[in-house]
């Protein structure tokens, strides 16, 4: 029996996936086999060394100590694109709102609702929120993982000319992104075309305030810029300036703070990027799966910290080992288990940065002796067996 433990609610469609006959789900749960997880912080929280694995039902995973899990062998799981139809229709909807003053409009009509000549003023005052269309505009995407090729696609749907900057583009997303998208070679390069600007990149040490002063000085003036992903990627200070001096014309953001608010061109969403049941359904069934896939067969996608690695079980022992990337360390494992006669039927060394993972399939079963001492050869962190 498996125990997973949830630290939020999470949608009873992903948990339904969950065999209740080899399952037991709750908030409250000791020694937990693994962690379902959204938006609690778990940065400062103790992790049980139970833990074999921690699923965030969501793309971003700053609210886990990733650092600290791969230390322990815990492997970390997100579920990138399961919200991605979510976050592109705000997106959508964001250059709407930047564009028209729509929200400025709004609000206007509500304040003067008690006004006896109502039709007539709103006819008289409308001007004051016009602007412009999106067809015929330039749109640039800087990110095109999947929620930067869905709004991509969906541009050039609407009439916008799309240029679309990621150095770092997968082939699966390649083969989603339209063909009438063009790749600009910098992101300089993008920020000078662009009418609007939408960012769907993580945030690492990289990005990190990568929109600041020195970025929009080189973009149009009138300029929009649309931020759902993470707001420290943009300098609020640099794009406040760049807003009260007319350079850019509006910033719509899913962060709000205090300093962001006081400036009327700034259009602030409280994070609904990935806010419909729809999304947070797709998030908790992925993230379900990858924990089943793991716990019962050892495979791992979608790891934020470890490497993809599945193999087809064709025999009945699964040796599973997690150890730091250094010379040799296949070759002492497998030395082990020649050493008492157990025959490897198929094997898998993948790595991602500092650490690799190991899926040894074998003939033999493997002995709580055996374990021990691969345990014990240096570098090894963690390793479990599963029986077919």
């Amino acid at each position: 029996m498996f125990r997973i433990q949830t630290l939020n609610k999470i949608s009873p469609i992903g948990l339904d996936y969950f065999p209740r006959d080899k399952y037991e789900i709750a908030s409250d749960i000791p020694n937990p086999d693994a962690i379902l997880v959204r938006s609690a912080d778990m940065n400062s929280s103790q992790i049980p060394s139970s833990v074999l694995a921690i699923a965030r039902a969501g793309a971003g995973y700053n609210n886990i100590p990733v650092a600290r899990c791969s230390e322990n062998g815990v492997v970390v799981f997100n579920t990138p694109g399961a919200n991605a139809n979510a976050v592109k229709e705000l997106a959508l909807a964001s250059m709407l709102l930047s564009s028209r003053d729509i929200v400025g409009g709004i609000n206007w009509t509500s304040s003067v609702a008690d006004k006896s000549d109502v039709t007539d003023l709103i006819e008289k005052e409308k001007s004051k929120f016009t602007g412009p269309e999106l067809k015929g505009k330039t749109l640039g995407v800087v990110g095109l993982g999947a929620i930067g090729v869905m709004v991509a696609n969906d541009a050039i749907a609407l009439g916008m000319d799309v240029i679309g900057y990621d150095p770092f583009i997968s082939v699966e997303a390649a083969w989603h992104l339209s063909s009438d998208v063009v790749r600009a070679d910098t992101l300089e390069s993008l920020l000078m075309k662009s009418d609007y600007v939408t960012l769907h990149l993580p945030l690492s040490d990289n990005t990190k305030g990568l929109f600041d002063a020195e970025k929009f000085r080189m973009m149009k003036k009138d300029a929009r810029i649309i931020n759902l992903s993470r707001a420290a990627l943009v300098k609020d200070k640099d794009i406040i300036e760049a807003l009260n001096s007319d350079k850019l014309s509006g910033y719509v953001t899913d962060f709000p703070n205090k300093e962001l608010l006081s400036c009327k061109k700034v259009v602030g969403i409280p994070h609904l990027g990935a806010s419909t049941p729809e999304a947070e359904d797709n998030c908790a069934v992925m993230a379900v799966k990858q924990l089943i896939d793991y716990l019962e067969m050892g495979a791992i996608r979608n790891s934020v910290n470890f490497p993809r690695c599945k193999l087809e079980l064709r025999a009945p022992y699964r040796l599973l080992v997690v150890n730091k990337n250094i010379p040799n360390m296949v070759g002492q494992i497998t030395s082990i288990l020649a050493g008492v006669k157990i025959n490897i039927t198929d094997l898998i060394n993948h790595h991602h940065d500092d650490y690799a993972y190991n899926i040894i399939d074998t003939e033999q079963e493997i002995t709580d002796s055996v374990l021990g001492q691969i345990s014990k050869v240096d570098g090894i962190i963690r390793v479990r067996t599963i029986k077919k």
